[in-house]
């Protein structure tokens, strides 16, 4: 069976790829540029972190086709950012470079630089830790980590936004488990956001089992739900908080394994 997934253009215009391992999209058909920005930086706000011109980390789960580091790197150029900025992110099965020539997202930007980033992330990628400086004139460093999460060394990262962009938890549970949450934790900074595009239940609780607070918001692009998390109550104010204590209960009562 040929593994290669499948590229589509979604209803904004932009690329994603359909992925017969897990018979999912990779992003929301009724758009990729349109959903990531909403779900990573807008809602988040991370834009206004970026502007503030000091250390800011990010980790995300799933690399992917690589649009969320490639729209990190235009909203730090359309904002004229002077922060130092770390990326860290894990794949375990990365696209390959041929593939990357077919997906449009630097046509998205106004930055002509941004044409080639992606496809020379992707070329020559080796197992293990990459550290790539995909532009001179910005202080911004990716750290791709090509392996499984489970095998991914947390050392000294402490992330001020986490993306937790894994399949959804029906195809690719081991990316939504409590151990999972716990070891995003471990890497997150006190006040730290996580944004996701899952509103699932169980998944909610995994994180609430682990100590993440909780709140939602609402989803893009017709989409009911999204879920932010931190360890700051503070952080969440401006959203709808969720009850973890109901679903602590409920996770250790074995509601979702029913």
């Amino acid at each position: 069976m040929n593994d290669r997934p499948d590229h589509h253009i979604t209803k904004d215009g932009s690329s994603t790829l359909y992925s017969k391992k897990y018979d999912q999209y990779y992003h929301n058909p009724n758009g990729s540029v349109s959903e990531s920005k909403y779900l990573f930086f807008e809602t988040p706000n991370v834009v206004q972190v970026l502007r503030e011109n000091k250390l800011v980390t990010f980790f995300e789960t799933g690399f992917g086709t690589g649009l969320n580091f490639l729209l990190l790197l235009d909203y730090y150029l359309s904002n004229e950012c002077k922060s130092e900025v770390h990326f860290y992110s894990v794949e375990a099965f990365p696209v390959s470079a041929g593939q990357v020539k077919e997906f449009n997202y630097a046509s998205f930007s106004d930055f002509r630089e941004l044409d080639p980033v992606l496809k020379n992330v992707f070329t020559n990628l080796k197992e293990g830790m990459n550290v790539i400086k995909p532009l001179d004139e910005v202080d911004i460093t990716l750290h791709l980590f090509i392996g499984r999460f489970e095998n991914f060394k947390a050392e000294k990262i402490q992330a001020d936004f986490v993306f937790h962009d894994a399949f959804s938890p029906e195809v690719n549970e081991e990316l939504w488990t409590v151990s999972t949450f716990e070891k995003l934790k471990s890497m997150a900074k006190s006040d730290a956001v996580l944004s996701t595009y899952c509103a699932a239940s169980k998944a909610r609780a995994a994180m609430a089992v682990a100590g993440w607070k909780l709140a939602k918001a609402k989803g893009a692009l017709g989409k009911r739900e999204m879920t932010l998390t931190s360890l700051s109550d503070e952080k969440l104010t401006e959203f709808k908080r969720l009850n973890e204590e109901r679903l602590i209960e409920r996770f250790k009562a074995g509601d979702f394994d029913r």
